[in-house]
Protein backbone atom coordinates (compact mmCIF):
# COMPACT_ATOMS: atom_id res chain seq x y z
CA UNK A 1 0.00 0.00 0.00
CA UNK A 2 1.54 3.28 -0.80
CA UNK A 3 1.34 6.76 0.55
CA UNK A 4 -1.12 8.37 -1.36
CA UNK A 5 -3.38 5.22 -0.80
CA UNK A 6 -3.16 5.68 2.92
CA UNK A 7 -3.72 9.20 2.67
CA UNK A 8 -6.61 8.54 1.21
CA UNK A 9 -8.10 5.75 3.41
CA UNK A 10 -7.17 7.46 6.78
CA UNK A 11 -7.72 11.67 4.81
CA UNK A 12 -4.65 13.14 5.81
CA UNK A 13 -1.97 14.66 3.61
CA UNK A 14 0.39 12.64 1.74
CA UNK A 15 2.80 13.74 3.37
CA UNK A 16 1.71 13.52 6.69
CA UNK A 17 1.01 9.43 6.08
CA UNK A 18 4.77 9.49 4.67
CA UNK A 19 6.33 10.84 8.00
CA UNK A 20 4.19 8.56 10.06
CA UNK A 21 5.08 5.83 8.18
CA UNK A 22 8.53 6.62 8.59
CA UNK A 23 8.02 7.29 12.20
CA UNK A 24 6.49 4.15 12.79
CA UNK A 25 9.22 2.09 10.86
CA UNK A 26 11.87 3.91 12.84
CA UNK A 27 10.43 2.79 16.50
CA UNK A 28 10.06 -0.25 14.81
CA UNK A 29 13.83 -0.87 14.15
CA UNK A 30 14.79 1.00 17.53
CA UNK A 31 12.64 -1.55 19.77
CA UNK A 32 13.17 -4.33 18.65
CA UNK A 33 17.13 -4.32 16.77
CA UNK A 34 18.60 -5.41 20.25
CA UNK A 35 16.39 -8.58 20.61
CA UNK A 36 16.36 -10.00 17.30
CA UNK A 37 18.97 -8.67 15.26
CA UNK A 38 21.60 -8.60 17.84
CA UNK A 39 25.61 -8.70 17.07
CA UNK A 40 26.70 -12.15 17.51
CA UNK A 41 29.19 -13.20 20.19
CA UNK A 42 31.55 -16.16 19.72
CA UNK A 43 29.12 -18.67 21.79
CA UNK A 44 26.06 -17.12 19.49
CA UNK A 45 28.12 -18.05 16.13
CA UNK A 46 28.94 -21.65 17.76
CA UNK A 47 25.23 -22.01 17.88
CA UNK A 48 24.91 -21.20 14.60
CA UNK A 49 27.56 -23.18 13.35
CA UNK A 50 25.78 -26.39 15.16
CA UNK A 51 22.71 -25.95 13.23
CA UNK A 52 23.89 -25.67 9.86
CA UNK A 53 25.94 -29.02 10.65
CA UNK A 54 22.65 -30.62 12.54
CA UNK A 55 20.77 -29.27 9.33
CA UNK A 56 22.72 -28.82 6.23
CA UNK A 57 25.83 -30.83 7.35
CA UNK A 58 28.27 -28.57 7.12
CA UNK A 59 30.84 -28.31 9.81
CA UNK A 60 32.38 -24.64 11.25
CA UNK A 61 29.80 -23.22 9.02
CA UNK A 62 28.50 -20.04 10.61
CA UNK A 63 26.38 -17.86 8.11
CA UNK A 64 25.40 -17.60 4.70
CA UNK A 65 25.53 -14.23 2.90
CA UNK A 66 24.26 -12.83 0.19
CA UNK A 67 23.14 -9.23 -1.46
CA UNK A 68 20.17 -7.89 -2.89
CA UNK A 69 19.10 -4.99 -4.82
CA UNK A 70 15.75 -3.50 -3.07
CA UNK A 71 14.32 -1.63 -6.03
CA UNK A 72 13.47 2.11 -5.49
CA UNK A 73 12.40 5.00 -7.59
CA UNK A 74 15.19 7.23 -9.26
CA UNK A 75 15.91 9.90 -6.97
CA UNK A 76 16.14 13.37 -7.94
CA UNK A 77 19.51 14.39 -9.46
CA UNK A 78 20.84 11.18 -8.42
CA UNK A 79 22.58 10.58 -11.79
CA UNK A 80 23.28 7.02 -12.49
CA UNK A 81 24.91 5.95 -8.80
CA UNK A 82 21.40 4.07 -8.11
CA UNK A 83 21.07 2.64 -11.48
CA UNK A 84 22.23 -0.83 -11.36
CA UNK A 85 22.67 -4.14 -14.10
CA UNK A 86 18.71 -4.92 -14.16
CA UNK A 87 18.34 -1.10 -15.61
CA UNK A 88 16.43 -0.47 -12.17
CA UNK A 89 17.50 1.96 -9.68
CA UNK A 90 18.59 0.49 -6.36
CA UNK A 91 19.94 0.30 -2.85
CA UNK A 92 21.95 -2.73 -2.09
CA UNK A 93 20.79 -5.32 0.71
CA UNK A 94 23.96 -7.17 1.71
CA UNK A 95 22.51 -10.18 4.68
CA UNK A 96 23.65 -12.58 6.42
CA UNK A 97 21.35 -15.66 8.49
CA UNK A 98 22.03 -18.50 10.46
CA UNK A 99 20.23 -21.71 9.56
CA UNK A 100 16.50 -21.25 9.91
CA UNK A 101 16.52 -18.48 7.86
CA UNK A 102 16.72 -15.83 10.98
CA UNK A 103 19.20 -12.54 9.83
CA UNK A 104 22.38 -12.48 12.14
CA UNK A 105 24.02 -9.35 10.02
CA UNK A 106 22.86 -6.72 7.62
CA UNK A 107 23.88 -3.42 5.32
CA UNK A 108 21.98 -1.61 3.88
CA UNK A 109 21.67 1.60 1.57
CA UNK A 110 24.78 1.20 -0.83
CA UNK A 111 24.20 2.77 -4.07
CA UNK A 112 22.61 0.20 -6.56
CA UNK A 113 25.27 1.46 -9.26
CA UNK A 114 27.71 0.68 -6.75
CA UNK A 115 30.25 3.36 -8.16
CA UNK A 116 32.08 3.90 -5.23
CA UNK A 117 33.84 0.33 -4.68
CA UNK A 118 32.57 -3.15 -3.91
CA UNK A 119 29.54 -3.52 -1.41
CA UNK A 120 31.07 -6.29 0.28
CA UNK A 121 34.11 -5.09 1.01
CA UNK A 122 32.95 -1.28 1.80
CA UNK A 123 30.87 -2.90 4.80
CA UNK A 124 31.45 -3.08 8.22
CA UNK A 125 30.64 -6.37 8.03
CA UNK A 126 32.68 -7.05 5.38
CA UNK A 127 35.74 -5.20 6.93
CA UNK A 128 35.46 -6.89 10.69
CA UNK A 129 35.64 -10.48 8.53
CA UNK A 130 38.35 -9.10 6.65
CA UNK A 131 40.18 -8.40 9.65
CA UNK A 132 39.12 -10.99 11.92
CA UNK A 133 37.37 -8.87 14.42
CA UNK A 134 33.82 -10.58 13.82
CA UNK A 135 34.01 -12.83 16.73
CA UNK A 136 33.94 -15.88 15.13
CA UNK A 137 35.17 -18.90 17.12
CA UNK A 138 38.74 -20.19 16.88
CA UNK A 139 39.56 -23.12 14.64
CA UNK A 140 37.99 -26.57 16.02
CA UNK A 141 38.65 -30.16 14.83
CA UNK A 142 35.54 -31.39 12.49
CA UNK A 143 33.74 -33.70 13.68
CA UNK A 144 34.83 -36.97 14.14
CA UNK A 145 38.37 -36.06 13.45
CA UNK A 146 41.56 -34.84 14.01
CA UNK A 147 41.75 -32.01 11.54
CA UNK A 148 41.63 -28.28 12.24
CA UNK A 149 39.40 -26.01 10.35
CA UNK A 150 38.74 -22.47 11.14
CA UNK A 151 34.73 -21.15 11.44
CA UNK A 152 33.79 -19.54 8.30
CA UNK A 153 30.85 -17.62 6.15
CA UNK A 154 29.77 -19.15 2.67
CA UNK A 155 28.92 -17.09 -0.11
CA UNK A 156 28.42 -17.75 -3.93
CA UNK A 157 31.28 -17.21 -6.26
CA UNK A 158 30.59 -13.48 -6.47
CA UNK A 159 32.59 -13.59 -2.56
CA UNK A 160 36.49 -13.62 -2.27
CA UNK A 161 37.70 -16.56 -0.94
CA UNK A 162 39.09 -16.29 2.89
CA UNK A 163 40.18 -18.37 5.65
CA UNK A 164 36.88 -17.32 6.85
CA UNK A 165 34.81 -17.14 4.16
CA UNK A 166 34.11 -20.17 2.12
CA UNK A 167 32.95 -19.73 -1.82
CA UNK A 168 32.56 -22.40 -4.20
CA UNK A 169 34.88 -24.04 -6.86
CA UNK A 170 35.20 -21.91 -10.01
CA UNK A 171 34.65 -23.74 -13.61
CA UNK A 172 32.55 -26.50 -14.84
CA UNK A 173 33.43 -29.84 -15.39
CA UNK A 174 35.25 -30.11 -11.88
CA UNK A 175 37.10 -33.26 -10.59
CA UNK A 176 34.11 -35.10 -8.05
CA UNK A 177 36.17 -34.02 -4.73
CA UNK A 178 35.54 -29.85 -6.46
CA UNK A 179 31.82 -30.79 -7.52
CA UNK A 180 30.48 -32.55 -4.47
CA UNK A 181 32.28 -29.87 -2.34
CA UNK A 182 30.51 -27.09 -4.51
CA UNK A 183 27.48 -29.21 -3.78
CA UNK A 184 27.32 -29.22 0.18
CA UNK A 185 28.13 -25.71 0.47
CA UNK A 186 25.24 -25.04 -1.81
CA UNK A 187 23.22 -26.55 0.89
CA UNK A 188 24.21 -23.94 3.13
CA UNK A 189 24.32 -21.26 1.15
CA UNK A 190 20.75 -21.82 -0.24
CA UNK A 191 19.59 -20.81 3.35
CA UNK A 192 20.08 -16.87 2.24
CA UNK A 193 18.32 -17.58 -0.42
CA UNK A 194 15.52 -18.53 1.14
CA UNK A 195 15.47 -15.54 3.70
CA UNK A 196 15.01 -13.40 1.11
CA UNK A 197 12.17 -15.41 -0.76
CA UNK A 198 10.25 -15.93 2.88
CA UNK A 199 11.01 -11.94 3.17
CA UNK A 200 9.33 -10.76 -0.12
CA UNK A 201 6.29 -13.03 0.11
CA UNK A 202 5.17 -11.91 3.20
CA UNK A 203 6.44 -8.35 3.03
CA UNK A 204 5.10 -7.86 -0.46
CA UNK A 205 5.87 -3.89 -0.74
CA UNK A 206 9.00 -5.16 -1.66
CA UNK A 207 8.00 -6.54 -4.43
CA UNK A 208 7.36 -3.63 -6.81
CA UNK A 209 9.60 -0.51 -6.66
CA UNK A 210 9.81 1.99 -3.04
CA UNK A 211 8.32 5.27 -4.89
CA UNK A 212 10.08 6.94 -2.09
CA UNK A 213 13.56 8.68 -1.12
CA UNK A 214 16.83 6.36 -0.50
CA UNK A 215 16.94 6.74 2.86
CA UNK A 216 13.19 6.38 3.49
CA UNK A 217 13.94 2.96 1.64
CA UNK A 218 16.21 1.71 4.19
CA UNK A 219 14.31 2.53 6.87
CA UNK A 220 11.24 0.66 5.41
CA UNK A 221 13.85 -2.17 4.70
CA UNK A 222 14.89 -1.94 7.91
CA UNK A 223 11.91 -2.52 10.06
CA UNK A 224 11.09 -5.45 7.59
CA UNK A 225 14.04 -7.31 8.23
CA UNK A 226 13.37 -7.39 12.18
CA UNK A 227 9.98 -7.88 11.54
CA UNK A 228 10.64 -10.75 9.67
CA UNK A 229 13.04 -12.12 12.67
CA UNK A 230 10.35 -11.47 14.88
CA UNK A 231 7.34 -13.73 13.12
CA UNK A 232 10.09 -16.23 11.73
CA UNK A 233 11.00 -16.69 15.83
CA UNK A 234 7.21 -16.66 17.28
CA UNK A 235 4.90 -17.87 14.56
CA UNK A 236 7.51 -19.73 12.54
CA UNK A 237 4.35 -22.54 11.52
CA UNK A 238 2.22 -19.94 9.92
CA UNK A 239 5.19 -17.04 8.96
CA UNK A 240 7.50 -20.29 7.24
CA UNK A 241 5.80 -23.54 7.58
CA UNK A 242 8.27 -26.53 6.91
CA UNK A 243 7.14 -26.48 2.87
CA UNK A 244 7.41 -23.07 2.42
CA UNK A 245 11.41 -22.71 2.24
CA UNK A 246 12.92 -25.29 0.46
CA UNK A 247 13.20 -28.71 1.50
CA UNK A 248 14.42 -31.94 1.06
CA UNK A 249 12.67 -34.96 0.01
CA UNK A 250 12.81 -38.72 1.56
CA UNK A 251 16.00 -39.02 -1.43
CA UNK A 252 17.90 -36.36 0.13
CA UNK A 253 16.56 -34.01 -3.26
CA UNK A 254 15.45 -30.22 -3.26
CA UNK A 255 12.13 -29.60 -3.40
CA UNK A 256 11.62 -25.76 -4.17
CA UNK A 257 9.43 -23.77 -1.61
CA UNK A 258 6.29 -22.23 -1.69
CA UNK A 259 7.25 -18.70 -1.52
CA UNK A 260 8.41 -19.31 -5.16
CA UNK A 261 4.59 -19.40 -6.11
CA UNK A 262 4.15 -16.25 -4.52
CA UNK A 263 7.60 -13.90 -5.18
CA UNK A 264 9.95 -13.73 -7.48
CA UNK A 265 13.69 -13.49 -5.89
CA UNK A 266 14.73 -10.02 -5.16
CA UNK A 267 17.45 -9.07 -8.28
CA UNK A 268 20.69 -10.39 -7.29
CA UNK A 269 23.79 -7.77 -6.54
CA UNK A 270 26.50 -8.75 -9.52
CA UNK A 271 30.06 -10.16 -8.80
CA UNK A 272 31.92 -7.12 -9.69
CA UNK A 273 29.41 -5.14 -7.39
CA UNK A 274 30.01 -7.44 -4.45
CA UNK A 275 33.71 -7.77 -4.69
CA UNK A 276 36.69 -6.76 -7.23
CA UNK A 277 39.06 -8.28 -5.05
CA UNK A 278 39.46 -12.04 -5.63
CA UNK A 279 42.93 -12.70 -4.97
CA UNK A 280 42.42 -14.89 -2.05
CA UNK A 281 45.60 -15.72 0.28
CA UNK A 282 47.07 -19.21 -0.41
CA UNK A 283 46.53 -20.58 3.27
CA UNK A 284 42.63 -20.17 2.35
CA UNK A 285 42.82 -22.14 -1.06
CA UNK A 286 44.84 -24.88 1.20
CA UNK A 287 41.91 -24.12 4.19
CA UNK A 288 39.11 -24.77 1.22
CA UNK A 289 40.97 -27.75 0.14
CA UNK A 290 41.24 -29.34 2.79
CA UNK A 291 37.38 -28.84 3.34
CA UNK A 292 37.06 -30.45 0.81
CA UNK A 293 38.70 -33.33 1.42
CA UNK A 294 36.83 -34.09 4.59
CA UNK A 295 33.60 -33.55 2.96
CA UNK A 296 34.67 -36.15 0.41
CA UNK A 297 35.65 -38.66 2.93
CA UNK A 298 32.30 -37.99 4.86
CA UNK A 299 29.58 -38.35 2.11
CA UNK A 300 25.60 -37.78 3.18
CA UNK A 301 23.77 -41.14 3.10
CA UNK A 302 21.76 -39.99 -0.02
CA UNK A 303 22.28 -37.86 -2.70
CA UNK A 304 22.87 -34.41 -2.52
CA UNK A 305 21.19 -31.81 -4.81
CA UNK A 306 21.63 -27.98 -5.53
Amino acid sequence: MNHFTLSRLFRVGRSTAHRITQEVVKVLWDVLVAEYLPVPDEETWKTYALEFYHQWQLPNCCSAIDGKHIVIQCPPKAGSVYYNYKKQHSIVLLAACDANYNFVAVDIGAYGGNSDGSVFSNSEFGRRLREGNLDLPPATCLPYSNQLSPHFIVGDAAFPLMNNLMRPYPGRNLPTIKDYFNQRLSRARRTIENSFGIMVARWRILKVPLVMTPEAAENITKAIIVLHNFSNKHARRVYAPPTFPDHLNHTGQFVDGEWRTVADPLPSVTADSISRNHNAPRNAYQTRDNLAQYIIKNRLPFAVSQ
